[in-house]
């Protein structure tokens, strides 16, 4: 928005001060981000600036680091476990988080604050903690480096984001409408998936996509459940840093960080239609 004609001196120096404060933030923010991508493509295997990048010789760049992690079986092989994990704990994440959220809105819900407390626990409590006690629980079960432990593990982390942006949802719904479907006959089901879901869907894919990147991103609890064939993409660029530093990481890195864009923007379209549902003006 921009400053009123009738601003004064002050009003003006503090609108300039604000914005620029806002962008040094910004920058302290993605600075690291944007450092990494530009050495991503660094044709010497250094983690630094050659003369040739800074002078922005095209002999200085290559995209030998993304041909060598294309053509990498232990890296194709992460890949596929972290989709494979992600997906698999995103859709128990998504389906058990929607029905937590689903009674927790409910008015006749007791201990509703006690249980959503326990709900968003993994997201409050040091993730090196619930690593920890995960790998002793599911040690004890002989879970621990199999893929249906990581899952479970990882959709444990992921159901507080589901819940949360479920319950938030639903915070707004109006439950005129389905006790309006329910007087005109129709039965619990029919309630649910034509009148309750529809609305509620964006709250829930937003959810799905965060528990997906939380998933998809982690690292601390993949090092205490996963073995060596649960290998996820974190946690092979782990393993790198600490065997043999290569620039393939910074590619990696850099496609995460599209992977990530993505979603993102994928979650703020999911939000402007919701709020056009609603007959609110997009921000």
């Amino acid at each position: 928005m921009a400053i009123p004609i009738y601003a004064g001196k002050l009003e003006r120096t503090w609108y300039y001060s604000y914005r620029i404060i806002c962008a040094l933030i910004f920058l302290f923010l993605i600075g690291p981000i944007l450092i990494i991508i530009p050495l991503s493509f660094n044709v010497q295997p250094y983690f630094t600036f050659t003369p040739e990048m800074l002078s922005f010789d095209p002999a200085g760049y290559s995209l030998r680091w993304y041909e060598e992690f294309l053509a990498s079986q232990e890296w194709m092989r992460s890949i596929k476990n972290s989709f494979m994990v992600a997906i698999a704990a995103t859709i128990l994440a998504t389906s058990l988080g929607t029905l937590a959220a689903l009674g927790l809105s409910r008015a006749e819900m007791p201990y509703r604050a006690l249980i959503m407390s326990i709900l968003i626990s993994p997201m409050i409590v040091p993730l090196i903690v619930s690593a920890a006690g995960m790998f002793f629980f599911y040690s004890s079960i002989n879970l621990a480096g199999t893929f249906l432990g990581l899952i479970l593990a990882h959709t444990a982390l992921g159901i507080p984001f589901v819940v949360i942006t479920v319950t938030a949802t639903l915070s707004g719904f109006d439950h005129s409408l389905t006790r309006a479907a329910a007087g005109l006959g129709a039965n619990p089901r029919v309630v649910f998936f034509k009148v309750m879901l529809p609305l509620v869907t964006p709250g829930v894919i937003s959810g799905a996509l965060f528990a997906f990147i939380t998933s998809f991103d982690e690292v601390v609890v993949a090092i205490f459940v996963a073995g060596v064939e649960q290998r996820t993409i974190p946690l092979q660029m782990w393993g790198g840093i600490r065997e043999q530093i290569s620039p393939t990481i910074l590619a990696v890195a850099t496609i995460l960080v599209a992977i990530s864009i993505l979603l993102l923007t994928v979650l703020e379209l999911l939000r402007r239609r919701s709020e056009r549902q609603r007959g609110l003006t997009p921000s």
